[in-house]
């Protein structure tokens, strides 16, 4: 069988490729449904672009690989898409757009735009063999048992991450690049939850708080914080993990807002005769300030506290330090950081610059966003370019 070209992966920037790629195009994928993390996210919404999508907000050895490709196609772009679809949509905070109903929604305008392009979708469909036999790539699928030796001009890896690996996850992308002589970053768990050997947050299971956390090597996010039995997760926590490394600490401003000298001063003012834990748990979670009492050793009446007191648990309130022993590895994660060097590929094309034809696009590239729909963004963005370039031919 012989197409234009052959994409491998119906995720999301696999769909958004194979609906501009032009005629010609093979979509495969091994699941039994296309688009089955689109399904999932946003709590079955789909957050499926950030307004405020922009170069700083993603994670590369390259910081200026994501410029182009985020340029020419924009969040404006794709919400664009989704209107004249006419799929209702809302905004939450920071920016984050999410589907009125459903991420079906979503899935559903792809896999029309693709049909409507006259593209072929395979699913249930596993990649053999990838091979280039000096004109063409060849590809051998197996579908019901039954085995096609695919020819292509083009070859676009779409295929993910290592994140969620029981959603079907695998290193095929990075092998492939890796067979063409691609190399590939480090790769490790982002947007995960961090956990702690001794079990030292398990008595907060369930406490949640908005917080300001920065990992040692990444900016502050202004988020919830959620305590869980192995560790800390919620927004904030996800965030920082993608910066985070082993060994290192994590920093968290319980208490976000005014400087919390302040707080703390302004509530002496009217503390009488009440416990320091009683006050404190009108700023924070009982459950945490208990825990944090007994840690710190501190007892007694609020309004016996010296300044130099209350300076010090300002201190331990704004800038509280953690050390994580790892994450929840990529059982949870919702993306992979690193992946295929973008030093390989041309930013404004996604092709390999040493490999005529070969396109990497979406997760399987060392290119990460923050949470909140940027990687979303990226999906379309990054398949976009290669699907004009392949179109333009």
């Amino acid at each position: 069988m012989q197409v234009n070209t052959l994409i491998i992966g119906a995720g999301a920037a696999g769909l958004y490729c194979a609906a501009h790629a032009g005629p010609g195009t093979l979509l495969v994928d091994h699941a039994r449904a296309p688009g089955e993390k689109i399904r999932i996210s946003g709590g079955g919404r789909c957050n499926f672009t950030n307004i405020h999508a922009a170069p700083q907000n993603y994670i590369s050895q390259n910081p200026h690989f994501v410029k182009s490709a985020l340029s020419r196609h924009s969040a404006a772009d794709f919400l664009a898409l989704v209107e004249a679809h006419r799929i209702p949509w809302h905004e939450k905070t920071l920016g984050q757009l999410f589907c009125d109903r459903s991420a079906k929604d979503i899935i559903a305008m792809l896999t029309g735009m693709v049909e409507r392009a006259g593209a072929a979708l395979w699913l249930e469909t596993s990649v053999v063999d990838v091979a280039h036999d000096g004109t063409h790539f060849r590809v051998t699928l197996e579908q019901a048992g039954e085995r096609t030796v695919v020819t292509a001009q083009n070859l676009v890896l779409a295929s993910g991450g290592k994140s969620i690996p029981k959603m079907g996850a695998t290193s095929f992308a990075y092998r492939v690049a890796e067979d063409f002589g691609l190399p590939v970053t480090e790769t490790t768990p982002g947007l995960v939850p961090l956990t702690f050997s001794d079990n030292q947050m398990a008595p907060l299971a369930g406490v949640a708080t908005p917080v300001i956390a920065r990992a040692a090597r990444g900016p502050a996010f202004p988020e919830a914080l959620l305590f869980t039995h192995r560790g800390l997760s919620g927004p904030t926590i996800l965030q920082i993990s993608s910066y985070w490394q082993a060994g290192e600490d994590i920093a968290i401003n319980l208490l976000p807002g005014a400087p919390v000298i302040d707080q703390l001063r302004a509530q002496r003012k009217g503390a009488g005769a009440k416990s320091i834990a009683s006050v404190l748990g009108g700023l924070l979670p009982r459950k945490l300030v208990d825990v944090l009492l007994e840690d710190w050793g501190l007892s007694g009446n609020y309004a016996d506290l010296s300044d130099k007191a209350l300076q010090d648990m300002a201190q331990r309130l704004g800038d509280w330090q953690l050390r994580p022993t790892g994450s929840e590895g990529y059982r949870t994660a919702e993306v992979t950081i690193g992946g295929i060097d973008t030093n390989a590929l041309s930013s404004r094309t996604m092709e390999a610059k040493a490999v005529p034809g070969l396109y990497c696009i979406g997760e399987c590239v060392d290119v990460t966003g923050w949470l909140g729909g940027y990687n979303f963004q990226w999906a379309w963005s990054s398949a976009h370019a290669a699907a004009i370039a392949i179109a333009g031919r």
